[in-house]
């Protein structure tokens, strides 16, 4: 393979990574958007903005699709806790505002 032909092949690549990057902006919009409306009824039902045990088995069950997929679990586990801590963050918001 001459430099053209890996120039071409890099841009091609480059902009599959960016539709996937474009992909996963739009999923976590619409994840947020539906754990925006948890929050909110967790708030008015006056139930605390954290859920260990629902966490625990999302955590697992990502770990899971994760090995299945060919994903290192580790680093999905830390994509999750960092998208929980987010969620949780929000929920404490609604439950302020419910108060």
């Amino acid at each position: 393979m001459d430099a053209e032909e890996a120039r071409q092949e890099l841009g091609r690549l480059r902009a599959s990574i960016d539709n996937l990057d474009a992909a996963l902006v739009s999923l976590l919009a619409e994840r947020f958007k539906c754990t925006e409306q948890v929050g909110r009824l967790k708030a008015r039902a006056g139930m605390p903005p954290a859920d260990p045990d629902r966490e625990a088995v999302q955590i697992e069950r990502l770990r899971a699709l994760s090995e299945s997929s060919g994903l290192d679990p580790e680093f999905a586990e830390k994509i999750l806790n960092l998208i929980i801590a987010e969620v949780i963050q929000n929920h404490h918001q609604f439950l302020d505002a419910e108060a």
